[in-house]
């Protein structure tokens, strides 16, 4: 491909340089954000990158294939998936980082650009940016529905794990559509104007709620800290203002 012969690099001993050369071009970064969160098809792809061409597509996967970053799920099949590779995973934590300094410039601006493309599954990589070790008050499992993405949060043995997928026994069900749970994490609302506008829906012990709204940060340090350890289960009620069962807008 004349791109990929044509390819430039920075031409630098230092490690952000080489890394920028493999994945500082256009859209590179956008594809891992895709496969951090599972495998995509090259149609997922292209879905949720609109505007980037199919050719480019094709050449930044292959670019990325060869530098050892993704590789193809079934690779005797052209329409097959990509996934990230042992070496691809070690970008989640710079694209965290880059995700929590983008929340951070969002909050920031009185009046920001808005955005003309917003998708459910992003939510997950963002709660995961979102949540820090350090602000978990209790052990305790969160569950998010945003417009029918399923995920919970862990927070456990001085961690918090985001998985996709429906939760077993988690202490608070929380549930929104796409342009509310992105604007409560720029800072455009607040979650008790969210929750009282029934735009978020929470079902779970009202106790429970600024726990993980700290832990998201978006809430102050709760007034009382539980110990760590299995949060006391109490019968489930819903918040203050929030409906009596967990709905998502879609």
């Amino acid at each position: 491909m004349k791109e990929q012969r044509e390819r430039r690099t920075y031409g630098q001993q230092c490690g952000l340089a080489y890394a920028l050369d493999i994945v500082g071009e256009r859209w590179t970064l956008l594809i891992v954000r895709e496969m951090l969160l599972r495998p995509r098809r090259y149609r997922e792809l292209l879905d949720a990158l609109p505007g980037i061409g199919t050719n480019l597509l094709a050449e930044r996967l292959n670019f990325l294939t060869q530098a050892g970053v993704i590789e193809p799920t079934d690779p005797d099949r052209r329409t097959g998936g990509y996934a990230l590779t042992e070496l691809g995973e070690k970008l989640r934590e710079p694209v965290l980082a880059m995700a929590r300094f983008g929340l951070a410039v969002m909050s920031g601006q009185s009046d920001p650009s808005p955005a003309t493309v917003t998708r459910a599954s992003w939510a997950v990589l963002a709660i995961e940016a979102m949540c820090q070790a350090e602000r978990a008050t209790a052990d305790e499992t969160y569950e998010f529905d945003v417009a029918g993405e399923v995920f919970h949060v862990i927070a456990g043995d001085g961690k918090v794990t985001t998985r996709s997928g429906p939760a077993t026994d988690p202490v608070l069900r929380i549930g929104t559509d796409t342009q509310t749970f992105f604007d409560l994490g720029s800072g455009l609302i607040e979650p008790v104007e969210a929750v009282l506008s029934g735009s978020v829906t929470i079902e779970g012990p009202p106790a429970a709620v600024p726990r993980c709204l700290y832990l998201l940060g978006l809430g102050s340090e709760p007034a009382e800290r539980s110990l760590l350890g299995p949060a006391r289960r109490t019968p489930r009620r819903p918040a203050t203002g929030a409906d009596p069962a967990l709905t998502s807008a879609r």
